[in-house]
Order: C-alpha cells, then sequence, then structure tokens
C-alpha cells in the first residue's frame, strides 16, 4: 500500500510540475550569442541592426548590436525545449491513465491464469484485466431548491434533503463491459457490506445518494439512492465476489460500504462506457 501511495503522489506531483513548466518556458527564452554565451531575457525583438531584450537577471530592457546574436541557436534551443516539455507533458499523460495501479497478480485465482494481488483492495474484472478501483470522498450538501421551498412553506410539510455528492461527472476508472465482476479483499469481510449503487450525474458533479428528513428534524432522516441488485458470494477467505444480475448501462457506479443501516462516505466509484458493445433491450 506504501508503494500505491507513493506512486500516486509522484504522479500529482509530476502532473502538477507540468502544468507550471509551459508557463516558465514562455517566460524564459536563452538568448544565444555568437559567442557560445546567452542571456536570460523574458522576451527579445530585433529593430534595424538592434535587438532589444528584457534580462530577467537585472529586471531591465537592454540593447546589444544583431551582428551578436546567434538567432539559429536561440531558435534552436527553443525548440528543444518544447519538444523536451512535450515528452515529459505526454510521459504525465500515460501515467495518468494508471491512476489506478495495475496489481501484480499473486493472490487468489479469479480466472485461469489471472489471479487477485495479495494486498486488501477492492478490483474490477473486465474478462482480460484486474483494475483496482481507487476511493473517492462524498460530500454532504444541501439541496438549495429544496432549503427555498421549506423557508417559503410553513410548519413541517416538506422533507428537507441533502445530497451526497462526488466531484466530477466522471470516475477517473472506466470500465468498458457492461457486466464486471468485482472482488472485494479485505480481513474484516467488506464484501459481504458493499452495496452496488447507480449514481446520478449532475453539473459537476455526481450524487450517490439523497438524505431526506422531516424539516424541523423530526423523525430518523431516510438515505435514498439507487441500488443495483448483485450476485454475492464468498470465494475465499476475505474475498467476495459481486457481480450484477443484469447489464449495466453506460454511466457512473459506486461502491459503498453499508454500516448500521448508513452509508459510508467513502466510496469506490467507477464509470461504464458503452463503447465495444451493445446492451440487450428488454421488451
Amino acid at each position: 500500500m506504501v508503494r500505491i501511495w507513493l506512486r500516486r503522489a509522484r504522479l500529482a506531483l509530476l502532473l502538477l510540475g507540468l502544468e507550471l513548466i509551459p508557463c516558465a518556458g514562455w517566460a524564459q527564452i536563452k538568448l544565444y550569442l555568437k559567442d557560445g554565451s546567452y542571456q536570460l531575457v523574458k522576451s527579445y525583438e530585433v529593430k534595424a541592426d538592434r535587438v532589444r531584450y528584457y534580462s530577467i537577471e537585472r529586471s531591465n530592457w537592454e540593447e546589444i548590436p544583431r551582428t551578436l546574436v546567434d538567432f539559429e541557436a536561440t531558435k534552436r534551443a527553443q525548440e528543444e525545449e518544447k519538444a523536451s516539455q512535450n515528452k515529459e507533458l505526454e510521459e504525465a499523460r500515460e501515467l495518468e491513465k494508471e491512476r489506478f495501479e495495475r496489481p501484480e497478480q499473486t493472490g487468489f485465482e479469479i480466472s485461469p491464469g489471472i489471479r487477485l494481488p495479495q494486498e486488501e483492495g477492492v478490483f474490477a474484472f473486465d474478462g482480460t484485466r484486474v483494475i483496482r478501483l481507487a476511493q473517492s470522498t462524498g460530500e454532504v450538501v444541501t439541496d438549495k431548491k429544496r432549503k427555498a421551498l421549506l423557508m417559503a412553506m410553513p410548519g413541517p410539510i416538506l422533507k428537507s434533503r441533502s445530497l451526497v455528492t462526488l466531484a466530477g461527472e466522471k470516475a477517473p476508472v472506466r470500465i468498458s463491459v457492461p457486466q464486471p465482476t468485482f472482488y472485494v479483499q479485505s480481513s474484516d469481510n467488506l464484501g459481504d457490506r458493499l452495496l452496488l449503487i447507480a449514481v446520478k450525474t449532475g453539473k459537476g458533479a455526481r450524487v450517490v445518494e439523497r438524505i431526506e428528513a422531516t424539516a424541523g428534524g423530526i423523525g430518523k432522516p431516510n438515505e435514498v439512492r439507487d441500488e443495483i441488485l448483485v450476485e454475492r458470494k464468498q470465494v475465499a477467505s476475505g474475498v467476495y465476489m459481486l457481480k450484477p444480475v443484469k447489464e449495466l448501462p453506460a454511466g457512473e457506479y459506486a461502491l459503498g460500504e453499508l454500516a448500521d443501516q448508513k452509508l459510508n462516505l467513502l466510496v469506490w466509484d467507477f464509470g461504464v462506457d458503452a463503447s465495444g458493445w451493445t446492451v440487450t433491450q428488454s421488451h
């Protein structure tokens, strides 16, 4: 688990650095001179037989004869810098695709030649790959429309409502089959408590469930979510298999732990994409 955390931290730092690199590249230009040296400048312009530039070192505008400047070397250095930045950006994008760690398959065999990792976690199996699902934290927010209605109507007529939401309209982890199998490996039998939930996509966020309570706090809050029926089976000690009984339409989903009839705000979210298959429609 430490190795996975370090890898993700390294990825986050790399991506952050790459967002800053282009700005630094544009703001700092190596203006090469014919003697092989260079001036670090913010910008430069050619005026007749003079080159005017803004020196980063001295924070001032300066001029030198045009004959002293090696324009070819300056241009070549800029092109090499841009190529280097593009290469680093591409490498970062490849790492970003691996936001979920591809597990080392040394544990329970789920299919001939395909095994789970030995460490704990929640995994999806699409028939060819074992995909580690990452956890996201849900946030409880107030339903502003319902709050406005409550203020306008006297007495506990309407129920107050809050929403458990996840940031972003799509989960980073994507699955390309309509009926994946999930494996939950833990020492406390977590797989016996997980629910598969269809998540509703909204503007800039995804709604996992609604929490409704009578205005004024009377009565026990009611949690409303779109649960999906799954086949659940313990296949080994500490290992549970969960599989939706029907194909999942393309959309957003989450696996969440239900404890004392309340959903844990830490969920394993993912999306199902429709490319590559046709979901059978019932008549």
